[in-house]
């Protein structure tokens, strides 16, 4: 199990090669499950969404859209809808921890000199204004607002991706990169539950949150391999 496949040589000269799978026993899967089991648990996963996703119907288009995180934090939007007072306080604590995220990001620049968290800010929210001018979700009309929501208040905005979990990934991301674990478990904690309070809101679906997340991994790697290559011409 130590090579990946066999190789053979072509009478052209070339290589083919022989998935090694083909060759495996019975101890060869044993292995594999127990040493590789995420991507067996993965798997078994994208086989299961293969055998339920035909026989699940699409939202009729005059239904509004269904969200599993909606549907989980219905109780909460109902709570927030009846307290007007309790809804502006949560937006305004939410707001507090947009303001700590900008400041954050910018204190690894301008005081740290550290830009790769900058980077990935400015690559991730400029692509996040073209996929959201692209396509344009409408406003769900269960919507909770606030006029001291960070930083747009009342007015209109880009549901995908969210841009409050993406810049609060962006920070823990860099919090761990320099063994600040304490303070990135504080905004991870922090980041959950600004999750749940925009998904209870109606300010974003479950997928801007997913969408958030996966795009500060993504632009903060891009942004790293930015980094090593200017190095790299410097030298």
């Amino acid at each position: 199990m130590s090579q990946m496949d066999i190789s053979t040589r072509t009478e052209e000269g070339g290589w083919r090669s022989k998935p090694s799978f083909m060759t495996w026993r019975a101890r060869d899967v044993v292995y594999v499950m127990r040493h590789h089991w995420i991507p067996c648990l993965f798997a078994a996963g994208f086989l299961f969404v293969v055998s339920v996703e035909s026989s699940i119907k699409m939202v009729s288009d005059t239904s509004p859209p269904l969200d599993i995180g909606f549907v989980a934090t219905r109780s909460l939007h109902h709570l927030l809808a009846s307290s007007p007072d309790l809804n502006t306080g949560l937006a305004a604590l939410n707001s507090v921890l947009g303001v700590m995220q900008v400041s954050y990001i910018a204190w690894t620049w301008l005081i740290e000199g550290r830009p790769r968290a900058t980077i990935t800010a400015l690559f991730l929210f400029t692509c996040r204004g073209v996929l959201g001018y692209c396509t344009q979700l409408p406003l769900s009309k269960e919507y909770l607002g606030s006029a001291i929501d960070f930083p747009l208040g009342n007015l209109s905005f880009f549901y995908f991706f969210s841009g409050h979990v993406a810049g609060t990934t962006i920070a823990s991301l860099d919090m761990r990169r320099m063994q600040r674990l304490r303070l990135a478990m504080v905004f991870d904690i922090l980041n959950v539950l600004q999750s749940i309070r925009l998904l209870a809101t109606r300010g974003h679906y479950t997928i801007d949150l997913a969408g958030g997340v996966a795009a500060a991994i993504l632009f903060d790697s891009l942004a790293g391999k930015y980094e090593a290559n200017t190095r790299k011409r410097q030298l």
